[in-house]
Parts: C-alpha cells; sequence; structure tokens
C-alpha cells in the first residue's frame, strides 16, 4: 500500500479585519500614517539609511499601539485573530496571553523594497494593509526548509502549491495576513508609482 503524507506544515492566516466599517477605519489609518511621516524626523533620517527611498517608523516609534487611539483601536480588533491563529497552531501558552509588543508603519514609494528577513523575539508577527495601489508587491513567504535542500533538482515551473519554495500573497487594502516570527518573508520592488503603506506588527507571549 502506497501512503503519501504531507507533515511539518507551515501555517499563514490571511483575513479581513473587519466585517462591516473597514473603509471608514482605514481612511483614519492613512491620515495617521501620512501625518506620522510628516512629523517623524527620526524616522526619516533612520530611513534613509535602513530603508532607502521608502519611510518606515520601525527605527524611531514602533509601538504606535501604545500612544494613537487609532493603533489602539487596530490593536484590539486584530486580538481575535491572533487568538484564532493560535488556536490553529495548537500553541500551549501555560495560561499566558499573546501581547502586542511592536507596532510599525511602512510606506514604499515607486521601487522602494523590503529585502528578505525574519521577527527575532517575537513569536507571532503580521501585517495590515492600508493601501495598496492596484500592481503593487504583495507578500512573499520562503520555505523555512530552503537552506537544507542541499542537492535538491529544481521543482517544476508548475509544481502544486505545498511544494512550491516561496508563495506571494496579494497585498489587499482592509486585509491582514499572520505568520510565526521565525518565517522569512520579503515585498519585491514596488512596481507602481503610488504608495503601498502597510502596518506590521510582533507579539510575544506573556
Amino acid at each position: 500500500m502506497k501512503v503519501l503524507q504531507s507533515w511539518f506544515s507551515t501555517l499563514v492566516y490571511q483575513s479581513r479585519l473587519r466585517k462591516t466599517g473597514g473603509t471608514a477605519f482605514n481612511r483614519e489609518l492613512l491620515t495617521e500614517c501620512l501625518q506620522l511621516r510628516d512629523f517623524d524626523d527620526a524616522g526619516r533620517r533612520w530611513s534613509k539609511k535602513n530603508y532607502p527611498g521608502g519611510y518606515t517608523s520601525y527605527g524611531s516609534l514602533d509601538k504606535l499601539h501604545r500612544f494613537s487611539s487609532t493603533f489602539g483601536e487596530l490593536e484590539r480588533d486584530l486580538g481575535r485573530h491572533v487568538r484564532s491563529f493560535a488556536k490553529s497552531l495548537d500553541w500551549d501558552l501555560g495560561g499566558q496571553r499573546l501581547v502586542m509588543t511592536d507596532c510599525w508603519v511602512n510606506i514604499m514609494p515607486h521601487h522602494v523594497a523590503h529585502s528578505l528577513h525574519l521577527h527575532p523575539n517575537s513569536v507571532l508577527s503580521g501585517t495590515y494593509y492600508v493601501a495598496t495601489p492596484r500592481g503593487c508587491a504583495g507578500l512573499k513567504f520562503e520555505d523555512p526548509r530552503i537552506s537544507r535542500f542541499m542537492a535538491a533538482p529544481p521543482r517544476r515551473a508548475n509544481a502544486r502549491p505545498f511544494n512550491q519554495m516561496f508563495v506571494t500573497y496579494p497585498a489587499r487594502a482592509g486585509e491582514l495576513i499572520l505568520f510565526e516570527s521565525w518565517l522569512r518573508h520579503e515585498v519585491v520592488a514596488n512596481p507602481v508609482r503610488s504608495e503601498r503603506i502597510s502596518i506590521s506588527f510582533n507579539y510575544d507571549w506573556a
């Protein structure tokens, strides 16, 4: 008897943030993101060196949920999604809970990219999309086993989804993506002239 099974799954969670009222809330977030870029001199300086051509508050204001009521509302909305994802992962938190530790803005104009990286010192990470012009770059994930493939042959171009070495989730305003923080990911160069705006965040358990 032949048995073929798939093991060691890597789960990625995708959902609309809200069933209703998402468009108006996104407008509030967009206004704050743009105001933040104008206000954040330190962030613009950090971005000039570390995020060429774009803006991120990662190096200056990375706890936005703690001092902005709008970002605090985003944190509350994310809570049920985070709990749902943790349940799907069968995590045993030992009576503790997942807490948002970091929250920051990313603004990617034309040609700006975010290179391959992961989020150390966190257990769960994600992004929420505020502005996603048609044709903008998505979020690309890498197979976490890739460094161990050694002499493995290349995959066919039409390989089944679970055998692909990379997968890209399209960026859509009003949607969020959650993933375990060890999973490497990137955003390739934004091919469109309009700005792609997102909010990234990390969770730890405490």
